[in-house]
């Protein structure tokens, strides 16, 4: 990788923590980090405890992960520890243009800043509670300590509105991890508040990763018009968002062509395991929460299923250039905000029902009954504060996804990862309406369209 490139990635970090709540702290430079108090921190902790080593240097020993809609937590170092403060809060927060709510989270976001160190780190972490009751922060996934595991009320006390904890130990482990409350963990986390944990191997991996993206996972009950998400749904969510953002509010994802990619996947959402299907590549999966998968284990994929309360990684070389879509595979969760008490119209004759309707609701218009797939681009009434059937323009016409949904655009040339735009696909390599000359060459017969006829599963009788 260019040295170009690092530096680009360095100033990217430095400036990732501007705007974060009051208490944060910023990053401290590079090469103090790296020869400062070396390996003069305790370790801390009993059984299993391991060695304090250097810190490890964003850009030297490796390479930042990319938050799509985040940002890195700062920190700064101190006698050989790296220092974080999180600040648990109330925060007002986009899901996509259209959709604003009053959330939980930490430092001005939702969800909170991805905390990044290095496995032989001594991490310290502040944690200040501003909330209306009181919090705590489980590590999930990391070990540590007992005492610092952060169920309240089993392993600590639960940290008061306006007091300040502080959770400390040495990372013994490398992964893709998270954090979030451990104290009434249904509203808390149901408000948004969660993390991204990433521990990079001591040792860079080789070959190397050009660009890894990190993504958390979840879902919401927000009922259109509302300006709170609801903390008892059990079923029915209906906002399903990557990085806490539903599409087509999710940022698109830029990689040159012939870069190696990895992708963490982290669920918190509070019932359904999400399949996340990548078009137009294989992947591997090469690691889990519970560590790396030996390569010998490891499958070729289009598809990881990522269970709730848990992670998994995936690596590919982005080889072949173009749009393609990244999202969850389970369909109603590419919808936003999608009724699930709404009549089923599919087929349905209305008659002159909406002409009829229309002396009483002007405007009114009989939907369903032809499917679903036009809603959003009819740009129709909706409630105040919501995106029911929302997609985006394409291309080439109106995207019916939604919700848990971005695109990854891979490019021969790029000269940023800024949104190159759409894909200008080579001639002879679109799909298009085939032509009348084709059908005749392949001997392809269109029938005709008739009325249905039933189908007899046990022949006539």
């Amino acid at each position: 990788m260019s040295s170009k490139h690092e530096l680009s990635r360095r100033r990217l970090l430095l400036t990732s923590g501007a705007g974060i709540a009051s208490g944060a702290f910023l990053l401290s430079n590079a090469s103090q980090a790296q020869h400062q108090h070396g390996d003069t921190a305790p370790t801390g902790g009993a059984r299993g405890s391991a060695a304090v080593q250097r810190p490890g240097v964003p850009g030297e020993d490796y390479t930042p992960v990319i938050t799509p809609d985040g940002v890195a937590l700062p920190w700064k170092l101190v006698d050989g520890v790296k220092v974080f403060h999180l600040v648990a809060e109330e925060v007002r927060h986009e899901f996509a243009p259209g959709l604003e709510a009053t959330c939980w989270g930490y430092n001005g976001r939702v969800h909170g800043p991805t905390i990044e160190a290095v496995e032989g780190d001594r991490v310290r972490i502040y944690v200040t509670n501003r909330l209306p009751e009181p919090t705590s922060v489980h590590w999930h996934g990391i070990l540590l300590p007992n005492g610092m595991d952060g169920v309240a009320g089993l392993n600590q006390k639960p940290i008061q509105t306006g007091e300040t904890f502080k959770y400390e130990f040495t990372l013994r482990q490398h992964g893709t991890h998270m954090y979030h409350p451990h104290h009434d963990e249904m509203t808390q986390m149901a408000l948004g508040m969660m993390g991204l944990f990433v521990i990079h191997p001591r040792k860079r991996p080789d070959p190397p990763i050009d660009r890894d993206f990190a993504f958390m996972l979840s879902e919401w009950k927000i009922e259109p018009g509302t300006s709170r998400p609801d903390p008892n749904a059990m079923l029915d969510f209906n906002i399903l968002t990557l990085n806490a953002r539903a599409f087509p509010g999710t940022e698109r994802l830029v990689v040159k062509t012939g870069e190696r990619v990895r992708m963490r996947f982290g669920n918190l959402s509070a019932m359904d395991h999400h399949p996340i299907h990548l078009h137009g590549y294989q992947f591997r999966i090469v690691e889990t929460d519970g560590g790396q998968i030996p390569e010998s284990a490891q499958q070729r994929e289009t598809t990881a299923l990522v269970q709730v309360g848990s992670t998994k990684t995936i690596e590919f070389v982005a080889d072949e250039p173009g749009d393609w879509a990244l999202h969850c595979h389970m369909t109603h969760h590419v919808m936003n905000q999608m009724g699930h008490d709404i009549p089923n119209m599919v087929g349905m004759d209305p008659g002159d029902l909406d002409q009829r309707v229309r002396r009483f609701l002007p405007g009114y218009m009989t939907m369903g009954q032809s499917g679903m797939g036009d809603m959003g681009e009819m740009g129709m009434r909706v409630p105040k504060n919501s995106i029911p059937m929302v997609g985006a323009m394409g291309p080439h016409g109106y995207i019916t996804m939604g919700g848990m949904f971005t695109i990854l655009k891979v490019r021969d040339s790029l000269t940023s990862y800024d949104d190159p735009g759409a894909y200008e696909a080579p001639n002879g390599t679109r799909s298009e309406l085939a032509a009348q000359a084709d059908l005749d060459r392949d001997g392809v017969v269109v029938p005709a369209a008739g009325p249905l006829q039933p189908t007899h599963e046990h022949g006539d009788h």
